[in-house]
């Protein structure tokens, strides 16, 4: 089954914004799959890349979402030391991550959810350029050595 063409450019166009659609298309010509459920595919994941410098003003806007989103399971430092249902993901420790930690798969799991516990935030964070903030921001939580260098852009 082939998808019109301004659809699959559409796509495209999105994936090249760092956004997927949330639409329950199977697949597209571009190789941009999700599941039955409209969750992204560990393909797609792979081929996501972030779109957003790691910089102040995104960590900036990262920390304002991840502050209203986050807190509740992951605390405010993001060491999970809270009293949740489940076992919240520490993170501030990505070697004990699960779902993984490159930009897309933390992307994936933001966006689709993770495990049992995390529930989808697609419906909360509707902008993936904020999303990508958040996966920045997150990011900022590893350990130096890990931690990506903060870039210097014209608006630090």
């Amino acid at each position: 089954m082939r998808r019109p063409i301004a659809f699959s450019i559409a796509l495209r166009g999105v994936l090249v914004g760092g956004a997927i659609l949330s639409t329950g298309v199977a697949w597209t010509d571009d190789g941009v799959t999700l599941d039955d459920k409209g969750r992204l595919t560990a393909e797609t994941v792979k081929k996501l890349k972030n779109p957003v410098v790691f910089d102040k003003a995104s960590l900036d806007r990262g920390r304002i979402l991840y502050l209203r989103e986050c807190t509740e399971c992951h605390g405010p430092d993001g060491r999970s030391q809270v009293d949740v249902i489940a076992d919240a993901t520490d993170l501030t420790e990505p070697k004990l991550w699960y779902s993984g930690t490159s930009d897309g798969e933390i992307f994936r799991s933001i966006r689709d959810g993770a495990g049992d516990a995390m529930p989808p935030y697609s419906d909360k964070i509707e902008k993936a350029e904020d999303m990508w903030h958040l996966v920045n921001y997150i990011r900022s939580l590893w350990p130096e050595p890990i931690r990506p260098k903060l870039q210097e852009t014209e608006t630090n």
